[in-house]
Formats: structure tokens, C-alpha cells, sequence
């Protein structure tokens, strides 16, 4: 084992699909869930390490998630695609910013584009708006590199057809939001200690992984612990499919904090 390696601390933000559970206007049993557990904002990581705290991500509950484990320094986003789950509270990073100054922000060129054009207002050097946040934008693809001395690996997935990111740090990876993944991104999925990983719901989806499919790719993968997120109500009530998991399989719940 490297006895360098870092110690990451790791709390999931949100573990919800995209319009969180409970849904708006939905009366299924486990979106009147009073488990805590069963009540999901939208998909989010923060990870710590030394002195320094990043997201994955900065979704729709942003502001809430930032405000619920007293967040008080941060110093970079993660971004894996360009949804508004993923990228909806990216103005509250002016909080931060006041701070630090520029937020650096990792994202592939697609994903920098979109945020332009949604974000003209931050991005714009004509239109900018005085109280927005200023961020920098470092554009990443499937290469390696280095952030706070930790060695950060993006690994390509597919959301259906749009190729989106992931990441591995140390001996842990966070991937959301996929379908399928290339066998030569796979290989840097080798011997995880923990895997962060889709399990929408319990039928197929298009987009994400169901149920089966995570499991699946957990048994394919091999870490030694897995969590699923990216949870919608469909997947079931958070005890029930706690149940049914392998020993080394857990359903992530908002507020888990891990320490790997």
C-alpha cells in the first residue's frame, strides 16, 4: 500500500436524481417517506483532503447542502456534464469567491460552453453582472492531473449518448449519471477501495444505470466497498433495498460522510 496516499473525507451533499426526492407533485409512498433517508437533493460530493475542499459538482440544492454541513471554505468544482442537477447553484459560488477570489472550476470544453451560454452573465466580459462569481475555468478531458497534490483522473462515461465525467482520487471514484463506459476507461476503475456509482431505479432507463446494472458493474469492478446515489423514488424506500444489497454494497443517504 502507498504510504502516501491521502486521507479523503467525504460527504455525499446529495444523492438524488435530478428533480430530487421527494418529487414536486408526487404522491408515492416513498416521497411520503418521513425516513430521513428516503428525502434526496439533488447528486453532490464534497472531498477534503489536507486544507483544501472541493464538490463534484454544484447542483440545484447547492446553497442548502453548502448551508446543512457549514461548509466554510471551498477551493475548486468538479463538473461532470452540463445538466441543470449538476450545474444549477453554480451563482452561489459567489459566497466562496469573496474569499478566495476566482473558484476554479474543472470541466470539459462542452460543458464551459454550455455554462456560457446559460451563465452569460458570469462568463460575459461585455454583460458580466458586478455581483457575480468569478470563476476559472481549467478545461480537462481524459488526462490526468494534479490539484493540491493529489493526483485527479477523469474517466470518461456515457449518459446515453452524451460523453460525460467522472473521477478517481486516490483509491476512490465518483461516477454519475452513466450507461455505459469504454473497456479502456474501466481500466482505471482498478483496484478502488470505494466506488460512488448510478443506481437510478429499479426498471431500465435510457440514461442511467438501474439496479441490476450497478450491481453488476460493482461485481465487474471488484472495489472493496460501493455506494449508490443518484437515487430516485422508483429505486424503493432506503431500509427496504438496504436489505436486498450485498455486505459490501450501501445505498448513500445525504449527509453520509465516509473516510477513506
Amino acid at each position: 500500500m502507498n504510504s502516501h496516499k491521502k486521507q479523503l473525507n467525504i460527504t455525499f451533499l446529495g444523492t438524488g436524481t435530478s428533480q430530487g426526492v421527494p418529487m414536486i407533485a408526487n404522491n408515492d409512498p416513498v416521497c411520503l417517506s418521513k425516513n430521513l433517508k428516503d428525502k434526496r437533493l439533488r447528486s453532490s460530493l464534497l472531498i477534503s483532503w489536507d486544507a483544501v475542499s472541493y464538490t463534484i459538482d454544484c447542483g440545484l440544492d447547492f446553497r442548502q447542502q453548502m448551508l446543512r454541513e457549514n461548509v466554510q471554505s471551498l477551493n475548486g468544482v468538479f463538473f461532470t456534464h452540463e445538466h441543470a442537477d449538476h450545474i444549477g447553484g453554480l451563482d452561489d459560488l459567489r459566497a466562496f469567491c469573496y474569499k478566495i477570489g476566482e473558484m476554479p472550476i474543472y470541466l470539459n470544453e462542452r460543458t464551459l460552453r454550455s455554462l456560457e451560454k446559460r451563465f452569460e452573465y458570469i462568463f460575459s466580459e461585455e454583460n458580466r453582472y458586478p455581483g457575480a462569481p468569478k470563476v476559472l475555468p481549467i478545461t480537462i478531458e481524459k488526462t490526468p492531473f494534479i490539484v493540491a497534490d493529489l493526483k485527479v483522473i477523469p474517466i470518461e462515461v456515457f449518459h446515453g449518448n452524451l460523453p460525460i465525467l467522472a473521477y478517481r482520487f486516490e483509491d476512490v471514484a465518483y461516477i454519475t449519471d452513466i450507461k455505459s463506459i469504454a473497456d479502456e476507461e474501466k481500466l482505471k476503475l482498478k483496484n478502488l477501495d470505494v466506488l460512488i456509482v448510478d443506481a437510478l431505479r429499479i426498471a431500465a432507463h435510457p440514461t442511467h444505470f438501474n439496479l441490476q446494472e450497478a450491481l453488476d458493474f460493482v461485481a465487474e469492478i471488484k472495489p472493496k466497498k460501493a455506494y449508490f446515489t443518484h437515487i430516485s423514488h422508483k429505486l424503493g424506500f432506503h431500509d427496504e433495498v438496504s436489505k436486498i444489497l450485498p455486505n459490501n454494497v450501501y445505498l448513500a443517504y445525504d449527509g453520509l460522510k465516509i473516510t477513506v
